[in-house]
């Protein structure tokens, strides 16, 4: 039996509005679903978070961090002994932290709102990893708990940044 043309009418308002909740219903509203962008970002976040990690905690404060360690022994890998894959994944997911909360929580589309944020996120972030592994084991002492949420903020900053800048491309 065919149908009226009223009838296709209504079904196909129904399918909209199927749609419209659905996609809003589960955040994949088509105006925001740019995962090439999402991608690219992540990619952009993590090459600037391993980077600034191995420039600041592999060379710059190497010997800082040394020096206020605490009585722990045998924590630190060798650079031999590394574990690359987890630290990659580790920074990927950082990254991809930073890009969804900018691309699905807020609308940070460029290097300062991007440079901002992350400096928020990494002060909370760092401080509360940091001190709460210093309240349970005894791998840093108290100045390097204070100090790497610093240095987190920087990196977070600079990442955020960077993501910020990516997202906002046209």
């Amino acid at each position: 039996m065919l149908c009226k043309q009223e009838d296709r009418q209504t079904l196909g308002n129904l399918k909209k509005t199927f749609e419209l909740i659905t996609f809003n219903m589960f955040n994949l509203n088509p105006m925001f679903m740019d995962s090439k962008k999402r991608i690219l970002a992540t990619l952009a976040g993590f090459v600037t978070l391993f980077l600034l990690g191995w420039l600041l905690y592999g060379m710059l404060l190497m010997d800082f961090f040394a020096a206020n360690a605490g009585t722990a022994t045998g924590v630190m890998r060798s650079d031999t002994e590394m574990v690359w894959w987890a630290l990659v994944l580790g920074n990927v997911m950082q990254a991809y932290l930073l890009v969804y909360i900018f691309s699905k929580w807020t609308t940070i589309t460029n290097f300062v709102e991007g440079l901002k944020a992350g400096i928020v996120i990494g002060l909370i972030l760092g401080f509360a990893i940091n001190l709460s592994m210093y309240g349970t084991m005894n791998t840093m002492n108290l100045t390097a708990v204070l100090v790497d949420p610093l240095v987190g903020a920087v990196m977070q900053g600079l990442t955020g940044g960077v993501i910020g800048m990516v997202l906002g491309r046209k």
